[in-house]
């Protein structure tokens, strides 16, 4: 308690500049990978997409970021354990955010697409065996997150080739695939704006002060999804079929219907982003924030501030602009060649994923969720069509993360300890 006392206000601010660090990887490699689909189908611009992406991330973060936030935060180590040594919180989280956060800056360096969630909970468990012992950590709620990063690829996967036959099968199969694009383009438009407004609202935004019971919300967002579908409609209208001779059946005009549809897939894919690994950055971040204000007391969990939300959002937007190129390279051209129709049925795939996720709280790899539905869409063209010494490298960084962000934390936690014991 004396410790807390005495440096509370360093460990605010040193808590506020780690979580700023590892907001800032979630940036540079996470959202890389929410907008690796859409450039590398040459759907959008690198430009436009970090201009999609620091809007929509920072509004995911901020309005829809609460939810997972407590279960990154609470869900792995059992508080009680840490009420006659509440110091011993405050140095793991610190240290556990300042090991992410340089795992995340090494491989991005790399362009390594990473989980940022593996990172955070590598780290996390890293602290708690080393400072604590390994009978402080819940290891039912470490077997559930790392469930979910199994369940996640494979849900992803199946949505993305599902999604991406059922386009194959209405549009490119159809005698007049443009004529049959523009039908069916704006119901695959509502599924988008259907599935966001859905996240958004039935996780509540209660710290905006908004609380919808779930029969509103479905209404809100079938109403929602429906303005978003006359906004894909007009936008639809500008374009017109183009005679190229080496174009037979018109696929390159649908291939264009659908980099109309990118674009809000990408937005989708950026606030559902948001609003699920902002919890990475903010969870021990707020943590600290919690043990220093009470005085040493250690609750289960505590609302997130308003303003650690936006400093969580904030470092997703600064990493993405300073770093997220190499990860998207990887993401949009390694795996396999993505086009405007592909890209947008893993891109649907992995929201949807992530916002069922979101809805239950349970903290899945956007990564791992993105990767196995651009997978999923490959293998619906066939093994061939995939690039299999890229995986290979991705699934290795995947395994190395783990081990790599507890190493850290262990030897960060032991400084700590030092520095204020």
């Amino acid at each position: 308690m004396q410790i807390i006392a005495q440096h509370g206000e360093i460990f605010i601010i040193l808590a506020c500049l780690f979580g700023f660090f590892m907001a800032w990887g979630v940036g540079a490699n996470d959202v890389a990978n929410a907008m690796g689909t859409s450039v590398g189908s040459k759907a959008i611009t690198i430009k436009q997409a970090i201009i999609i992406a620091v809007i929509f991330e920072f509004l995911g973060a901020w309005l829809a970021g609460g939810e997972v936030t407590n279960t990154i935060r609470k869900g792995i180590i059992d508080p009680e354990l840490l009420q006659e040594d509440p110091q011993l919180l405050v140095y793991g989280m610190l240290s556990a955010l300042l090991a992410a956060g340089t795992w995340l800056l090494a491989a991005s360096m790399k362009g390594w697409p990473v989980s940022t969630t593996h990172s955070i909970v590598g780290a996390i468990v890293g602290f708690a065996v080393a400072g604590l012992g390994a009978s402080t950590v819940d290891w039912g709620a470490v077997g559930t997150i790392a469930a979910s990063w199994v369940v996640s690829p494979l849900l992803a996967g199946t949505i993305g080739f599902v999604l991406f036959k059922s386009v194959h099968h209405l549009i490119f199969e159809n005698d007049n695939p443009f004529t049959a694009a523009k039908r069916y383009v704006p119901g695959y438009v509502f599924l988008v704006g259907f599935i966001v407004a859905m996240v958004t609202l039935t996780k509540g935004l209660s710290h905006v002060g908004l609380d919808l019971t779930f029969s509103q919300s479905l209404l809100l967002s079938i109403l929602l999804g429906l303005v978003i579908m006359a906004v894909g409609l007009v936008m639809q209208r500008r374009i017109k079929f183009e005679k190229n001779a080496n174009d037979h059946f018109g696929y390159a005009n649908v291939e264009r219907v659908f980099g109309v549809l990118m674009i809000f897939t990408a937005c989708a894919m950026a606030f559902a982003h948001g609003s699920n690994d902002v919890a990475n950055a903010v969870g021990p971040l707020a943590a600290v924030i919690s043990v220093v204000q009470t005085g040493g007391q250690i609750e289960g969990s505590a609302l997130v501030p308003w303003w650690v939300l936006v400093l969580g959002g904030g470092g997703i937007v600064v990493g993405l602009v300073t770093y997220g190129h190499k990860v998207i390279a990887t993401v949009g051209t390694g795996i396999t060649e993505l086009t405007p129709s592909r890209g947008f049925a893993a891109t649907l795939a992995a929201a949807t994923t992530v916002v069922l996720a979101s809805g239950t709280g349970l903290p899945i790899s956007t990564t791992h969720t993105l990767v196995g539905a651009i997978l999923g869409v490959g293998l619906a063209r066939g093994m061939a069509a995939l690039n299999l010494r890229v995986i290979g490298t991705i699934a290795m960084s995947w395994l190395i993360t783990l081990p790599a962000g507890a190493g850290l934390a262990i030897l960060f936690f032991f400084m700590f300890k030092g520095m204020f014991g």
